[in-house]
């Protein structure tokens, strides 16, 4: 029987910023390889037996981004992608229950779902066939299978199940980390890696009985949802005003714990969940005084340390141990390696003062290709813009700035006002304040200028939107 892979790519991934944002979260960090971690659990789900199409529930500000990430994989192409798109994040349960609802209603009740999350690593593929395997067929005989890694070490930032081969006795929160070394002394405990073999049916059925709230507000939420298909997709857009009714819980409270149809494959697969930087610097190979670098590093007299720098920026250290060093182009982390998981107090700071750094970085990711900001001050700024061949802005205008636009590279389709044109490399073109505008890429090639505003007030919310191709407009569809 298919199976029918669910990617839940949420969360903000505080404790690894600089890198991870809000509007940048955790699953499209770029690795040393160059995959993603979104990329990585596709291409996983993807090269299971018998998977013809992948279900991925991530944010609806997500959705170009993600897809993006899967169009750049080979393993990509055969395959039907389908996604839900969250107004707001609500954790794993309304994602797992509304998930299951839409194979349910696509494959019938019987049809079996693995639910992987996107920011894994999962470093042995053959190990990870088996247990989905074995847990697919635990599936087929009406049951609800976690995935349980057996412990190599005494971690405090996972939590455990205690298991007799297939039969789960009990869940335990992350331990204090005596009890994680009595844990992994004892033989009987496992990491819970959050991943999940059901059918639809029996996970639908299992969440009225146990969470009757849950499964009522997200079937409300999915009978409100639009849908929309293309030729390699489908999409369901959840409504806000219902989504905002289903509970903030997690599957592991909702369902997990309360189930009695309950079994856990144990496996050794090489699984981690990333969670902090000192977790991403041991997918580095360490030098001979323990640093481990990833970018243009120089290292003299230090040892234990993890930097990390952006392309054409260098770093240097000198003396030191035992530190963490993330290097962006807008934010710089420097912090003890022993005390990585503190770094979520720093983007709470960030968030209490309002500042944008927690929530995207200085190259923003838009539907229609990216904008860089170059520089800024009172009344101007300053952005390098790239248009993807066939994308188009929307068309919009400003109350509070003008804009002037001058073609890098590429062809630039425009609408000024009442004009349309076409702007050649090293031509420009100005656009007043309150005149309605658009920018569109005709060309096969990437189309890169630069922009420069002016006015009393700069802020991206000072835009007005009439028209758009990605359903930014208040009752538009996106589109892919």
């Amino acid at each position: 029987m298919a199976l029918h892979p669910v990617i839940l790519s949420g969360g903000s991934g505080t404790r690894l910023w600089p890198v991870s944002r809000e509007l940048h979260p955790k699953p499209f960090i770029r690795l040393a390889d160059g995959e993603t971690l979104l990329q990585k659990a596709f291409v996983r789900a993807a090269s299971l037996d018998d998977v013809a199409d992948v279900l991925t529930v991530t944010n609806r500000e997500l959705f170009f981004k993600t897809s993006d990430d899967f169009e750049a994989l080979p393993q990509a192409r055969s395959l039907t992608k389908n996604y839900i798109l969250e107004p707001f994040g609500r954790n794993t349960a309304p994602a797992v229950a509304i998930a299951a609802q839409y194979i349910a209603a696509s494959y019938g009740d019987d049809a079996v779902m693995l639910v992987l999350p996107a920011d894994h690593i999962v470093n042995d593929q053959r190990g990870f066939a088996e247990a989905v395997r074995e847990a697919h067929a635990l599936a087929l005989d009406g049951r609800i299978v976690v995935f349980g890694v057996k412990p190599h070490s005494p971690e405090t930032g996972y939590g455990y199940i205690e298991a007799d081969h297939n039969v789960v006795k009990r869940f335990v929160e992350k331990p204090t980390i005596d009890k994680a070394n009595e844990y992994l002394a004892s033989g009987r405990f496992l990491w819970n890696a959050g991943m999940f073999c059901f059918k639809a049916g029996v996970v639908l059925a299992e969440l009225a009985k146990h969470s009757a709230d849950l499964a009522s507000t997200a079937n409300d939420c999915y009978s409100a949802a639009k849908t929309l298909s293309g030729s390699d997709f489908n999409q369901l857009l959840l409504d806000a005003e219902t989504f905002e009714q289903v509970p903030d819980i997690s599957v592991d409270y909702a369902l997990a714990e309360k189930s009695t149809v309950l079994a856990v494959v144990p496996c050794d697969i090489g699984w981690s969940d990333v969670g902090s930087w000192s977790a991403i610097s041991d997918l580095s190979q360490p030098d001979a005084e323990g640093n481990r670098v990833v970018g243009d590093v120089l290292i003299h007299g230090s040892s234990n340390c993890f930097v990390q720098v952006e392309e054409q920026r260098v770093a240097g250290l000198v003396g030191v141990r035992d530190l963490i060093v993330i290097d962006t182009p807008d934010a710089l982390l420097v912090a003890d390696r022993s005390r990585s998981q503190d770094v979520k107090h720093i983007v709470a700071q960030l968030k209490l003062r309002n500042h944008d750094a927690y929530r995207l970085h200085r190259e923003v990711h838009r539907p229609w290709g990216t904008y860089t900001v170059l520089e800024e001050g009172s009344r101007f700024k300053i952005k390098r813009i790239v248009v993807k061949p066939g994308a188009s802005l929307s068309l919009q205008m400003h109350h509070h700035r003008s804009e002037h636009w001058i073609v890098v590279s590429g062809t630039a389709k425009v609408v000024n006002g009442d004009n349309e044109l076409l702007i050649y490399t090293n031509e420009s073109t100005f656009i007043p304040a309150g005149h309605r505008h658009r920018l569109e890429n005709p060309g096969v090639i990437k189309l890169v200028l630069i922009e420069v505003q002016s006015g009393e007030y700069l802020g991206e919310d000072d835009i007005v939107r009439f028209n758009d191709r990605y359903g930014r407009v208040e009752g538009g569809t996106p589109t892919s």
